[in-house]
């Protein structure tokens, strides 16, 4: 059943492809459509596994994958259809496909220690990776800006310019990713504390790992830095006007600092998130 998100996603994938390079309005939606239809049948999917499981599946590698996938789709489909853009469709499809195929034939058990039991780890983890999400659309996007800036700045225009939004889009459409993805970032670092507290003295008493849930940990410490970054890039294009490249390389950095936290540290230096 998994499966089925992903030949959409495959489907979707082709359209943008076939979009960017025609730039017609009729595969523009097309593509728009079948987007939405893989993010339908991906929350079905979910939905029925939250209903088998009693929680959302995020505990495990294979099934967080998944919750990301779906996240990174429901980003990208609000910041295209509030900017009425589609041209960075096809670069995030091929993000969303490489990723979603891992859950699709490689499925895991959704197993989740006593300790993570309750809706707020639920929300903790979650959040998160909705942020996460936006900051890898954020970070493309950011990516693309650079290209098409050096593009246009050596007067050599190309195949690119003439398909990609123009630089004021590309930053209006970073600046939301980023809004967004600040907002599940706080929402996401809040619960998480409210979270651990409540496990340090109740039902994780007894566990190193939830006793270890503190700044001295890199784990949640990356995390705070990781905050810092883009409230600053907020603040930054608000107050002193840091938008354009500024805004895009920061936006690279965010999450070169975000991949950092969620795989190296995850793995190998955190002692409270190695559940």
């Amino acid at each position: 059943m998994n499966t089925v998100p992903l030949a959409l996603y495959v489907a979707a994938l082709v359209a943008y492809g076939w979009h960017f390079a025609q730039r017609t309005a009729t595969l523009g939606r097309s593509a728009t459509t079948l987007l939405v239809a893989a993010a339908l049948s991906h929350t079905f999917f979910i939905g029925m596994q939250t209903m088998a499981i009693g929680h959302v599946p995020v505990a495990g590698a294979t099934s967080a994958i998944s919750t990301f996938v779906w996240l990174l789709a429901l980003s990208y489909l609000y910041i295209e259809m509030t900017t009425d853009e589609r041209a960075m469709g096809v670069f995030i499809m091929p993000l969303l496909v490489a990723l979603q195929a891992i859950p699709a034939f490689r499925p895991g058990v959704e197993d989740r220690a006593a300790v993570l039991q309750g809706p707020l780890f639920g929300v903790h983890v979650s959040s998160l990776l909705f942020a996460y999400a936006s900051f890898a659309l954020a970070c493309v996007i950011g990516i693309t800006y650079v290209l098409l800036f050096k593009e246009i700045k050596a007067k050599h225009l190309g195949f690119f310019y003439a398909r990609l939004p123009s630089l004021t889009v590309l930053d209006r459409m970073n600046q939301r990713a980023i809004v967004i993805g600040w907002i599940f970032l706080t929402i996401g670092i809040i619960v998480g504390g409210i979270w651990a507290a409540q496990a340090r003295g109740g039902y994780g008493a007894g566990d190193p790992r939830v006793q270890a849930m503190s700044l001295e940990d890199p784990k949640i410490f990356v995390a705070l830095v990781c905050w810092i970054v883009y409230s600053f890039e907020l603040f930054a294009a608000r107050r002193i006007g840091w938008g354009g490249r500024r805004a895009a390389y920061l936006s690279a950095l965010g999450f070169l600092i975000v991949l950092f936290n969620f795989v190296p540290i995850s793995y190998f230096f955190s002692k409270s998130h190695n559940f």
